[in-house]
């Protein structure tokens, strides 16, 4: 392609809310001028779309991988928490995911983890203070504090906490929220230190006081959380206080779609088009003070090209004037990934996974699909040789948690039900927010063949049954695929599948599995240390003690 080059068509301008037809110049990579015709053709010449919110990680993808898919949505950016893998390997793994960010014309504007372990009662691989939070700063790729998941640490005014979001206001980044159902007075204190913006609300009522007190409302459209329909109606009164994103949207669902999905479904619901925009790139590029051009002259020649508004179908993707993504196709590759990973638990044996009956009435973890809250239940266990084990006829199954920091960690076992299972197994070294291995199984034996399976690839998504299995590698960090972007949403495709064979309820099994160690959402979880109760927040025994 020329240096310089012009395009035409209906341009744009979300600043002053207009669309006019007109001609765009580019020279250099920049927009050196923009002219006003009387026609031009129909299509859409408009800034590129940013995800607001997204966990790289989640979608199993290198973040150059990522972005070759992104790219031919018209997605040009992703405010990125790296949240998952500084958990593994603290603030080299920050790093990691900028140098792999930096092969690919993209913009990444990467988040200082601000909770890094979540909680003190899980066995984590990486730890981030305040002292690594500004040395992260010191990267132009690091732009805000990510999500400060420790809401309570903020009311409490935690030293460490308020050592981190003073970090952050020093140098004037922005902070992320994460404050589900937050109201009232402790919502205003929150707010009150620093944090600007809250990707967790499922209500419009929620929602509406959080802009009222003077957030930001990230709406998310993840492949789990899903909360658009609900919020909405924000877009025709607030457009201005809202963005899009993500938050964790596996490989399958970012090969179909991304934040121009988000655009298209909020017009189908009779949002105006320049409203849906500003949410889903105007916004966004303003409050992070992105690099980002919002197709003003002197900006980066940053840019998409959209033939029909109504389907929102990306045709062209510009990038400081690169074409990067056309007809469906990135035009661009990333190098070689390397590989990085901390991984040193051995194998285990089927004794290591037994748990003596020694009461009455078992503690059993409830799931719902499409929850990540669970129930704490009782049931009668089924007892073999003096061993609790699974039952899927009353679908109470056995749930393992396997420490993989540590060399001849005992693992956590507890028991679920929910999961469906009537045959085999399944295991993933993908489980939040520590990433220990966590497997759900029929039977001892299925359990400890995945369990070694993601141990002998060093991290892995795993279904077994018998001598059969599916197995997606994970080298990086035992979060992320070396593979293309297609293969990897190809093999999901086959361990969603092989787990439904297997019986599973649940419509993302592996992400519920992920979740059933994520300690700081209620009732019942199991974490590597134990059975924990969220709701005292402390260590439970796997029987009840009191009747």
């Amino acid at each position: 392609m020329d240096d310089a080059f012009t395009i035409t068509g209906q341009i744009v301008d979300i600043t002053a809310g207009d669309i006019f037809p007109g001609r765009v110049a580019m020279e250099h990579g920049k927009i050196v001028d923009i002219t006003t015709l009387k026609s031009a053709p129909e299509r859409l010449i408009c800034p590129g779309f940013i995800d607001a919110h997204v966990h790289i990680e989640s979608s199993l993808l290198t973040p150059a991988e990522f972005a070759t898919v992104a790219v031919t949505h018209g997605t040009i950016c992703a405010v990125s928490d790296p949240h998952e893998i500084a958990n593994v390997l603290g603030v080299s793994g920050v790093e990691y995911m900028i140098k792999n960010g930096r092969q690919i014309p993209f913009y990444f504007c990467w988040g200082a983890p601000s909770c890094v372990p979540a909680t003190p009662f899980e066995t984590a691989g990486g730890r981030i203070t305040a002292r690594d939070i500004r040395y992260l700063f010191t990267f132009p790729e690091v732009g805000y504090l990510a999500e400060m998941m420790n809401y309570p640490g903020v009311l409490a005014k935690a030293p460490e906490v308020m050592e981190k979001l003073k970090a952050a206001r020093a140098l004037k980044k922005p902070i992320d929220g994460h404050a589900p159902l937050l109201r009232g007075d402790d919502l205003s204190r929150y707010i009150a230190a620093g944090i600007s913006t809250d990707h967790e609300s499922v209500s419009l009522e929620e929602a509406r006081e959080k802009i009222d007190k003077g957030m930001k409302i990230i709406i998310r459209q993840g492949s789990a959380a899903r909360n658009l329909n609900d919020l909405l109606p924000l877009l025709f009164d607030h457009a201005a206080d809202c963005m899009f994103c993500t938050d964790d949207i596996h490989p399958g669902d970012l090969i179909r779609g991304h934040i121009n999905a988000m655009a298209r479904e909020a017009m189908e619901a009779g949002v105006p088009l320049l409203s849906a925009l500003r949410a889903a790139c105007w916004n966004p590029a303003r409050h992070y003070g992105l690099r980002a051009g919002l197709l003003k002259v002197g900006d980066n020649a940053d840019f998409i090209v959209i033939p029909e508004v109504s389907k929102m179908e990306v045709e062209s993707t510009y990038i400081r004037g690169q074409l990067v993504a056309a007809d469906g196709h990135a035009k661009i590759k990333p190098g070689t990934a390397r590989l990085v990973n901390n991984f040193q638990c051995d194998p285990i044996g089927e004794t290591d996974i037994q748990l003596p009956a020694e009461g009455r009435l078992l503690k059993v973890i409830g799931i719902t699909d499409g929850q990540l809250v669970t129930e704490s239940e009782l049931a009668e266990p089924t007892v073999e040789q003096g061993m609790v084990v699974s039952d899927p006829s009353r679908d109470i199954l056995k749930l393992v948690i396997v420490n993989r920091y540590e060399r001849k960690a005992k693992p956590a076992v507890a028991f679920v039900r929910g999961f469906g299972l009537e045959r085999g197994a399944l295991a993933a070294s993908v489980g939040h927010d520590s990433h220990n291995i966590t497997a759900v199984g029929v039977d001892d034996e299925s359990l400890t063949k995945a369990i070694n399976w993601v141990i002998r690839n060093k991290g892995a998504l795993v279904a077994v049954e018998g001598k059969e299995k599916v197995v997606m590698p994970l080298p990086v960090a035992g979060l992320m695929s070396l593979e293309e972007a297609l293969k990897v949403a190809e093999i999901e495709k086959e361990l969603n599948q092989a787990a439904s064979t297997l019986g599973t309820n649940p419509a993302a099994p592996f992400t519920m599995l992920s979740f059933m160690s994520l300690i700081v959402i209620p009732k019942l979880k199991l974490s590597d240390k134990g059975l924990f109760d969220v709701e005292t927040f402390q260590f439970a025994e796997p029987f009840e003690t009191t009747l």
